[in-house]
């Protein structure tokens, strides 16, 4: 998990990201292992635990700024817009997520993505997302 801790600034309890499987110049792909351990999981739901759809739109997130920041300059990614998230299956502990983002456009500072998270070759959330790299 290094190498991921060597390119974003997050950390747990909010690191949704273990590692790079594999990524080129414009796409990336990255897993995270849901342990059941996580903290949002004591209110979300007792008895009944799922993972929130808003931190699998982060845990995409989190990967497309893990391909931001192999590019030449450097900064910060802020997530700026999302549009057209679906969620298609509930992800629990015990899966593991596999995350690819792709870069459709860059403009300047600004990148536009698209993210799509499987759980044993199932999507169980789709997503675009534009962030903006911003000096840190």
């Amino acid at each position: 998990m290094s190498e991921v801790k060597d390119l974003i600034p997050q950390r747990d309890p909010f690191l949704f990201v273990n590692k790079v499987v594999e990524k080129d110049s414009d796409s990336i792909t990255t897993s995270y292992k849901v342990t059941g351990e996580e903290d949002f999981f004591k209110g979300h739901f007792p008895g009944n635990p799922i993972m929130p759809g808003v931190l699998l739109q982060e845990a995409l997130f989190q990967s497309g700024a893990c391909l931001m920041a192999s590019g030449a300059s450097s900064g910060l990614g802020v997530v700026t817009k999302v549009s057209n998230a679906r969620f298609k299956s509930l992800v629990r502990p015990g899966d593991e997520l596999i995350m690819k983002v792709n870069i459709v456009e860059q403009l300047d500072n600004a990148f536009y993505f698209k993210g799509r998270t499987q759980v044993e070759g199932k999507t169980v959330c789709a997503l675009e997302f534009t962030c903006a790299k911003i000096d840190s």
